[in-house]
């Protein structure tokens, strides 16, 4: 047992122990995703958190060791959202004849996304800083990060508030459109993309490669106008 623990204290040191778990882990939750039919509560990403949670508590690592170790899964965020323009081209033509529903509707889901969470949060006592990092929970993981800084608000809990808002986004989304009786692939990757950024926009390519390209429209969009009404949302809050 001493040599099983002294084995497992060297392999932990070293970055590619947790990138391989975290691959592993990705693998072994797309297979389960797949097996359940892509049911929306089997999202990839929630069963991935959830593995790499329990490998985590159950060795008593620390985050900040894993993260050390997996941070080039974290550099790839970049370069996977910038691949989303390959979709977005093809769907060119579609987004054209679109272009004013496609901007109202982002602008009035990026603005709802930030004053709703603001509102309610406010409501509940929530401190200065921490309605710093919830006001860009909608927008992807870079975007949302620098906006909580440059608010004053904590990075980490802004990255983690984008998170638990793009799975939640992503498991809701398909019944909540299918009982609103929406069929317009366009509309409701729109939605997806605006409410629940890159994870939602994944989970909109599972379902339609329409849809997918437009939640990525939404997405690209709704980081800007977030980045524009942030700011201005949360002075009038304060």
């Amino acid at each position: 047992m001493r040599d099983v623990g002294d084995i497992w204290s060297y392999l932990a040191e070293g970055p590619l122990l947790w990138l391989t778990l975290t691959l592993v882990a990705y693998a072994l939750a797309e297979t389960i995703s797949q097996a359940a039919g892509r049911h929306p509560l089997a999202n990839t990403v929630l069963i991935s958190v959830i593995l790499l949670g329990l490998m985590l508590w159950g060795t008593g690592m620390p985050y900040a060791t894993y993260f050390e170790g997996a941070q080039f899964v974290h550099f790839l965020l970049g370069p996977a959202t910038v691949s989303l323009a390959i979709p977005l081209f093809a769907q060119g033509a579609r987004l054209r004849r679109a272009v004013l529903p496609v901007l109202a509707g982002v602008g009035v889901g990026s603005l709802v996304a930030v004053t709703s969470a603001l509102a309610i949060a406010r409501v509940l006592g929530v401190d200065p800083p921490t309605l710093a990092a919830l006001a860009p929970k909608s927008t992807t993981a870079p975007v949302a990060i620098g906006i909580a800084q440059s608010l004053g608000g904590s990075p980490t809990l802004a990255a983690v508030l984008v998170i638990l808002t793009g799975i939640t986004g992503a498991l809701i989304a398909t019944p909540l459109l299918n009982a609103l009786g929406l069929r317009d692939w366009r509309a409701r990757g729109l939605a997806v993309g605006t409410a629940a950024h890159g994870i939602g926009t994944a989970r909109a390519f599972q379902v339609h490669p329409t849809a997918g390209a437009f939640a990525g429209i939404g997405m690209g969009l709704n980081a800007i106008l977030t980045a524009l009404l942030a700011p201005v949302v949360l002075r009038l809050f304060l």
